[in-house]
């Protein structure tokens, strides 16, 4: 059970609970039109040999129904929905998931089922789904442990969870580059391209306030995952973490 904070992250920024959903909200609804090309232009295009990296682990199989929640523009469903599985695309935020939706659209795609969806309070029934992925999402939520425990009851028995996300790299010399880069570069990107340098600094500073990977991996295991795994790709900048459902 979720203790209730008096204040939350928001970036470097400590804000009361009740503004984050709203805030966080804002930000991906001024950056929803330019989000792909944001994440081309920050990753040098890696961020799409991590996700279909992520899509290798979670193994989607023909049949079986999956969740990937904070999906919005559809980036890991489309990988996913190829192997025959259903795949229900959720985001709290529906200009994310329209923009999603029109890619769909002019892709041709019609597998997939589009829904608006708070991460904390899923409205799907117990033990829906066999998988639950969430790329790059989870730590723009209010309250991770609320998060990880609904993926935890939405799963059926022998579900597995993965979630793909940033953190701060232990690399030292790398580390270094990465931070100068994204609290510096990032933004100005992000001004450059979308029109907006605040919201790339936000996203910038919430993952360094994400908790470390070992910090996670336990929030996991406490919300009732069992055989959590944490693979680390560029010294833990970004992870892959795991989890069953027993």
């Amino acid at each position: 059970m979720a203790l209730m904070s008096e204040t939350v992250p928001f970036g470097y920024q400590d804000i009361d609970p009740a503004e984050k959903q709203g805030r966080v909200g804002g930000i991906f609804s001024n950056v929803a039109a330019k989000y792909d090309i944001m994440n081309d232009a920050m990753s040098g295009g890696m961020h799409r040999l991590w996700k279909d990296r992520f899509v290798r682990r979670v193994k989607p199989r023909a049949g079986e129904d999956i969740l990937d929640m904070a999906g919005g523009t559809g980036d890991i469903a489309f990988r996913m929905v190829k192997s025959g599985a259903n795949v229900t695309v959720a985001d709290i935020n529906q200009d994310m998931l329209d923009v999603g939706i029109e890619r769909a659209v002019e892709r041709g795609e019609d597998r997939l089922v589009w829904s608006c969806q708070d991460a904390e309070k899923l409205k799907f029934p117990d033990r829906s789904f066999d998988a639950y992925t969430i790329a790059f999402g989870i730590r723009n939520v209010t309250y991770i442990d609320k998060a990880l425990a609904e993926a935890h009851r939405v799963l059926r028995y022998g579900g597995r969870f993965f979630c793909l996300e940033f953190a701060s790299t232990e690399w030292p010399v790398f580390g270094e580059v990465y931070d100068a880069y994204s609290h510096h570069l990032m933004p100005r990107l992000g001004q450059m391209i979308a029109g907006d340098a605040d919201s790339y600094r936000y996203l910038a500073e919430s993952i360094r306030r994400f908790p470390k990977p070992p910090v996670f991996e336990q929030m996991i295991r406490d919300a009732g995952f069992t055989a959590t795994k944490v693979e680390q790709i560029l010294g833990g900048a970004v992870n892959i973490h795991s989890g069953w459902k027993a």
